[in-house]
This record gives structure tokens, C-alpha cells and sequence, in this order.
């Protein structure tokens, strides 16, 4: 079985095994060794169903707290400081839920203390065989990680010999990328510069490269943001060596394998509880408010189409996460020819395309209530960076190297930008609006969710926004 493709399925595995283990053993020791008075008696064949749901709740668990988020080669040291930190969280949650205010110090709390144990020892040692197993692979030179250094220089090229040396850090230097055309064919150690920067997308789709890894020279960080430009979009990891930390904005994390210090670059910076938590919201409150919402579609149907011919629901491709292209559902409110003969055009105040009832549906946000079907579909989520069109994005992309940066997350029904700033109606507005988005993106918590949602109902409430009621 390949390590690196079923590395998921395999860490499942093998977490399922270790935690019904522990709680097999737990179970046999709690009930044979007499710490604990038992009325009724246990037998071996009583076991095996509830420890099989312990064992899956602690599967729900890992994946909430990001256990199973890893996709690249990372330190066992690291994994390990993982487990244990996401273990006794779990176990404090048991502690807490037994907790007997009277007797904090009894048989049923050392117990938990001794499953505690058990679970760190089972699996933290299954992660650790599965990662030596995975390492000597690597140094075997199977399974590794197809990689590119960005940059030809005296950096890369000791970067290049420095991950030659030691198979066991998972990347397989596929060649480098430069920033200039004319040392495409050069060579160093073996590998080629097999492209220039502006050909990242292409070159990473061709040899199916999972890391990206930025070594430019000092006299090139001006075209950092051109790789980001290339880059941002694709499912790679990006790393960049330390001495460029300075000039990155956002939050950063060290990964040393072998001592080789790389800086991830990371694509989202909430924990992945917060992200799991973030999605589970964004499921509840879709369901009530779709569910909540049936008494009041028949009338607003009603109600388009006296005011004007046309679909009741009117779709538009958008792009969403990482570039991929989903059908927005919005009540309609423009005519329905609104762009026949002007093409892809942003709204602008009192635009005429926009019918009478379409007003007071954009004036209330109810435009946007058909979105909710989206975010239950996982194409959005209720907060985050709006979808653009891909006519739009294209432009973008092209004028705003950061731009790209926006797809590395689900777009969102409301957003920073959207409590900050009016509707887009030129270049200009998308400009400003940029920087509402790339600081959310890079101080994104539940906390600062929360505060959109509530100042978004709070615009709504208000009857602020780009169409007003007459």
C-alpha cells in the first residue's frame, strides 16, 4: 500500500486499533483487579461494543482536533507532542464529566489517569511505528514528496544537495523554477531548471508536486509576491527558508526534519477545532434558516414574478476554494436579460436593472437567503471572503498578486469586508475591499465570526447597504 496516498486512511487505522486496545485493556484491568467495586459482574464478550464506541468517538475527536490534517513529512518528536496534547484534553473532558466535587481524589479518577497513560503509550507508539515505517521508506527512496525549489542560486543549489543527502525529509527535488527564462535547462546535482515562475501552475499539475519550496536570492524578493500570485490557488504545501521570514506577513510555523529549518506558510491559520467548529455552525444555522425560511419562499416567488418575467432563483458560476468553480443560488432581483448586451458588469447605486422588488430583497440581504443552500453544501460558508465570478477573478488575479490568496478558503455569505465596506461597484472598491479580506484571512477565529455576523445583522437591522427603500 502506498504510505503517502493512504496516509489518512492509515493513521485511522491504526488510531482505532491503539484506542480500542487501551480501552480493552483498561476494561480488564478496571474490572479484574478489584480497585473498583463492581456489583456487576463483566465478561470478556461484554467488552468489545463499548470499547468499539469509545474507540470511535476518539476517532471524531482527532479528526476535530486536526489529528488528521497532517499532509506532509513532519517531525515524530512533533506528531507526538500532538497526540499527548490532544489526549489529555480528552481525557480532562472525561475527568470533568466523572467529577465528584466531594471526593476529587478517588478509585474513578486514578483510573482515568491510568487510561490516560494507556492511550498516550498505544498511540503515540502506533504513530510512532507508522512514521519510522514511512521514514525508512523515504530513505529507501519510495514514496517521497514531488518538490520544486523556486529559485536557481547558490541557496538552492545547497538547498537541493542538503535534501539529496537526506531522503528521510520525504521531498524528491523534481527540479527548480527560476526567475528568469533564460536558465531554463541549466543543471545542479542532478536536477534541472525545468521552467520559470510564470509556469508554476502548469509545472505543478505536470509532475503532480506536492510541496513548493521558496529558496530566491535577496536580489529577487521583489518577485515573492509573483509566486504567491502562481502558487496561491494550488493544492501544494509552501515552504520557504528562515531568512526570508521578515518579509512574510501572517503567522508562520518552523518544521525541522533532520535539522533542515523550513517555514510552512499556512494556507489557513485557524486550529482545526476551530475550523471543524466553524463548519458545524455553518450546517446548523443553514438547515434553520432554510427550514425557518419555507413559509416565506412561496410568497417571495409570488412576488418576482408579478414584478417582473423570469426565474425565481437565478444562478451564476462563482469560484469558492481553492479556484473551484459552484452554482451561487440567489432570489433574483435584476431583469433577466440584466446582461445581455453588457456582459459581466458590477452593480452600481440605483442601477436600473434592478427591479422593484429586487430593491427591497437586496435592501434586507433576503437576495442572499438561497446562499444558505450553498453553505450546506460545503461551496460556502456563513462567513468569509465573497465569490467572485471567474471573469472577474481572471482580472484580478492579473492586476492583485494577493488576490489568489482569498481561494484558500470557502467563500462566505457575509464577511469583514462586506460589515466594512458597500457592495463592489468598480476595480477600486475590490481593491479596497482586498485588505478586509486578507486581514480576516490572517486573524480568522470564531471570535472574530461571531463579531461579523452579529455587525452583519446589525446592517440589516439598520436598512444600511447599497440599495436603500425609497
Amino acid at each position: 500500500m502506498n504510505l503517502r496516498k493512504n496516509a489518512t486512511l492509515l493513521l485511522v487505522l491504526i488510531d482505532f486499533i491503539a484506542t480500542f486496545t487501551a480501552m480493552f485493556l483498561f476494561y480488564i484491568f478496571k474490572f479484574k483487579t478489584g480497585i473498583v467495586t463492581n456489583p456487576i459482574p463483566l465478561f470478556i464478550s461484554d467488552i468489545p461494543l463499548p470499547a468499539l464506541m469509545v474507540s470511535l468517538g476518539w476517532m471524531l475527536f482527532f479528526w476535530f482536533s486536526g489529528l488528521y490534517s497532517i499532509k506532509s513529512p513532519t517531525s515524530r518528536f512533533d506528531e507526538a507532542l500532538s497526540v499527548i496534547k490532544t489526549i489529555s484534553v480528552g481525557s480532562l473532558l472525561l475527568i470533568l464529566i466523572t467529577l465528584q466535587l466531594d471526593n476529587i481524589i478517588s478509585p474513578g479518577k486514578i483510573l482515568v489517569i491510568t487510561y490516560w497513560l494507556a492511550m498516550i503509550i498505544f498511540v503515540a507508539s502506533g504513530r510512532l511505528i507508522y512514521r519510522t515505517v514511512q521514514r525508512n521508506r523515504f530513505m529507501a527512496g519510495k514514496e517521497l514528496y514531488p518538490s520544486i525549489l523556486v529559485g536557481w542560486n547558490e541557496r538552492s543549489k545547497a538547498l537541493n544537495k542538503r535534501i539529496q543527502s537526506f531522503p528521510g525529509l520525504g521531498y524528491s527535488v523534481v527540479g527548480f523554477v527560476s526567475t528568469r527564462a533564460n536558465d531554463v535547462g541549466e543543471t545542479d546535482h542532478g536536477s534541472k531548471v525545468i521552467g520559470e515562475i510564470t509556469e508554476l501552475p502548469k509545472i505543478i499539475k505536470e509532475y503532480d508536486i506536492k510541496e513548493v519550496i521558496l529558496a530566491l536570492s535577496s536580489n529577487d524578493h521583489k518577485r515573492l509576491l509573483d509566486v504567491i500570485k502562481y502558487v496561491n490557488g494550488e493544492s501544494v504545501g509552501i515552504k520557504i527558508s528562515p531568512d526570508m521570514y521578515d518579509i512574510i506577513s501572517g503567522q508562520a510555523r518552523t518544521n525541522q526534519i533532520y535539522g533542515l529549518p523550513l517555514i510552512d506558510i499556512l494556507p489557513e491559520l485557524m486550529p482545526a477545532w476551530e475550523v471543524s467548529v466553524k463548519r458545524l455552525i455553518d450546517i446548523l444555522i443553514s438547515i434553520a434558516v432554510l427550514v425557518g425560511f419555507i413559509p416565506f419562499w412561496l410568497l417571495i416567488g409570488i412576488l418576482i414574478k408579478i414584478d417582473s418575467r423570469g426565474k425565481i432563483l437565478y444562478q451564476q458560476d462563482r469560484v469558492g476554494k481553492d479556484g473551484r468553480q459552484f452554482n451561487l443560488f440567489k432570489f433574483r432581483s435584476m431583469s433577466s436579460d440584466a446582461e445581455s448586451e453588457t456582459g459581466p458588469v458590477w452593480a452600481t447605486e440605483d442601477d436600473p436593472r434592478v427591479t422593484r422588488v429586487g430593491k427591497f430583497l437586496r435592501a434586507t440581504r433576503i437576495d442572499e437567503v438561497p446562499q444558505f443552500i450553498n453553505v450546506l453544501k460545503g461551496d460556502m460558508s456563513l462567513v468569509g471572503p465573497r465569490p467572485e465570478r471567474k471573469y472577474f477573478v481572471d482580472q484580478l488575479k492579473n492586476e492583485m498578486p494577493l488576490y489568489t490568496k482569498r481561494l484558500r478558503i470557502r467563500p462566505g455569505i457575509t464577511g469583514w469586508a462586506q460589515v466594512k465596506h458597500k457592495y463592489d461597484e468598480s476595480l477600486d472598491d475590490v481593491k479596497r475591499k482586498l485588505r478586509y479580506d486578507l486581514f480576516y484571512i490572517e486573524n480568522m477565529s470564531l471570535r472574530m465570526d461571531i463579531k461579523i455576523i452579529l455587525s452583519t445583522i446589525k446592517v440589516i437591522l439598520s436598512g444600511k447597504g447599497h440599495f436603500r427603500l425609497p
